[in-house]
């Protein structure tokens, strides 16, 4: 087995990992390689095989196919039989637990690694421009040793001025990453030793030029939030999904709630609504105006109706009662001729009652009825005795059975008009969304307040809140690993980075000629 394999075999075993999955004796460095052997192998892959965040180049053994790696996998199955098969899957999940905890955070995809390929490539690309003006150099220096003439000093200048210029650049571009030859220069690694305090300047910059109250007034109100949100309520079909939205929301807070807690506060709320104001003057008056309208008359005419209904059917009952309650020593026949007497006077009255309007018994009532409301309103001793009976019945448990049962038949209408499209309450709600977005639309007063509401929430929110939301940004990249955010800002910028040490290398090149040429120029003079 080679020493590659028997180093990736050493990485899975878990003897090697301590109880925070970091491999034993691991320096924690993330330093890239760039050997010139794996640059130039054609496919080679980067691939991180130990939690410290060291890359190297090349596929591992078990997944390119080793047969090292692929011998020692398959000896373990056939030795240990499922032993073997658990003890590769605990090696699976430590070496994944480990390579999470290395990556400082940062969730690794597809894209990064396609990023790090394109930053290899465009690094081999400055690197192969630098050797070429390298070899210019030489061979140009070589020729005007050799008397080729003139024309190789420009050249030589030429060449020289860009290996300065690739070579000071390529100083530049890797001292934001890291310490350029491993030599620790002062300010350079900059990007992971300078990582908190970029984190914080990058939170204070983002709270003074775009958290600033007059910053996002100014942005909202060139939005034109009123006209454009009226103007999308205005739409059918905007103002069928928000009603939809509104009434899903509507079914799910509902059935949050515990009906226990709602009726609770339910019939906490009417009984001390219930005791908080007196009932007395209110019943007096609204007595008083019944009497006026003659509204009672109604219910007079009923009770008379169904009083001498009753009394028809039911003389027998009444004859009887009466003889009931004749004295012992009266004879019977005395006590039957009193009782149909009754009975006949009582159907009599009845009778008159119902069919006289004038009868002097309803007026007798009307009067009765005018006092009564009367007394609710002034009469104190009337109005306490109300109160004393409001407070009996609030306090009978059937009452309060009443009171919190009405929240479930309350919640059960509003579940079902909510999941019903054709309901009515659907179907106001989305006529007052179409109303309100035709108004918004047009309305350049209306629109001015809604402007102003969301302008004055965003900035409560933003000068309320600005140290918190700055405070996201600060400690998100304080607790970013500085080794893994180095290499995950170079594969993000690194490319375009390289190019900065292409055009030193064109740049110096073409700087070095000008001074050359002027230089001889002015000697030449």
């Amino acid at each position: 087995m080679g020493t590659g394999n028997r180093e990736r075999v050493e990485w899975m075993d878990p003897s090697n990992f301590d109880e925070s999955h970091t491999p034993r004796g691991a320096s924690g460095d993330a330093r890239e390689t760039d050997g010139p052997g794996t640059r130039g192998t054609p496919g080679a892959t980067r691939r991180t095989d130990a939690p410290s965040g060291r890359e190297t180049d090349g596929p591992s053994g078990r997944e390119a196919g080793d047969p090292g790696a692929r011998g020692a996998s398959g000896g373990g199955r056939g030795a240990g039989g499922s032993e073997g098969r658990h003890r590769s899957l605990s090696e699976r999940m430590l070496r994944a637990s480990a390579a999470r905890a290395a990556a400082g955070g940062f969730a690794e995809s597809p894209t990064d690694e396609e990023r790090r390929r394109g930053v290899r490539r465009m690094k081999l690309t400055a690197t192969g421009l630098l050797l070429l003006v390298a070899v210019v150099y030489a061979l140009a220096t070589w020729a005007g040793n050799a008397g080729a003439g003139a024309w190789t000093g420009y050249v030589a200048a030429a060449a020289e001025a860009g290996m300065v210029g690739a070579l000071a650049d390529w100083f530049a571009v890797t001292a934001l990453f890291r310490h350029p030859l491993g030599l620790r220069i002062p300010h350079t690694a900059i990007i992971p030793t300078k990582k908190d305090q970029l984190g914080a300047s990058l939170g204070d910059f983002v709270g003074e030029n775009f958290l600033s109250s007059g910053v996002v007034r100014d942005r909202l109100r060139a939005v034109g939030i009123g006209s454009r949100l009226g103007a999308w309520l205005a739409q059918p079909d905007h103002a069928d999904r928000v009603t939809a939205e509104l009434a899903t929301a509507l079914r799910g807070a509902l059935a949050v709630l515990r009906d226990s807690d709602v009726q609770a506060v339910v019939g906490e709320a009417i009984t001390r609504r219930a005791d908080a104001r007196e009932i007395a003057p209110g019943l007096g008056k609204m007595l008083e105006k019944i009497v006026a309208d003659g509204g009672h008359k109604r219910v007079v005419d009923l009770v008379c109706a169904r009083a001498h209904d009753w009394l028809v059917l039911h003389g027998d009952s009444v004859m009887d009662a009466v003889q009931g309650g004749a004295p012992g020593w009266t004879p019977r026949f005395v006590d039957k001729k009193v009782g149909e007497r009754v009975y006949k006077e009582l159907l009599r009255f009845v009778t008159e009652m119902r069919d006289m309007p004038g009868h002097p018994a309803r007026a007798a009532l009307d009067r009765f009825l005018t006092d009564f409301a009367s007394d609710l309103q002034s009469d104190t001793d009337t109005r306490t005795r109300v109160e004393q009976l409001k407070r009996d019945v609030l306090a009978r448990g059937e009452v309060q059975d009443l009171i919190a049962s009405a929240w479930t038949a309350v919640r059960s209408m509003i579940v079902s008009a909510a999941e019903d499209e054709r309901s009515e309450l659907r179907l106001r709600v989305r006529a007052a969304l179409l109303s309100l977005g035709a108004r918004m639309a047009t309305d350049a007063r209306l629109q001015g307040k809604v402007d102003g509401w969301v302008e004055g929430a965003a900035v409560y929110v933003v000068t309320t809140y600005r140290d918190e939301i700055t405070a996201l940004i600060t400690d998100t990249v304080a607790g970013w690993d500085a080794e893994h955010t180095s290499k995950k800002i170079e594969a993000h910028i690194g490319r375009d980075l390289q190019f900065i040490r292409i055009n030193g290398t064109v740049v110096g090149s073409l700087a070095g000629l000008v001074i050359y040429a002027v230089s001889h120029a002015l000697g030449g003079a």
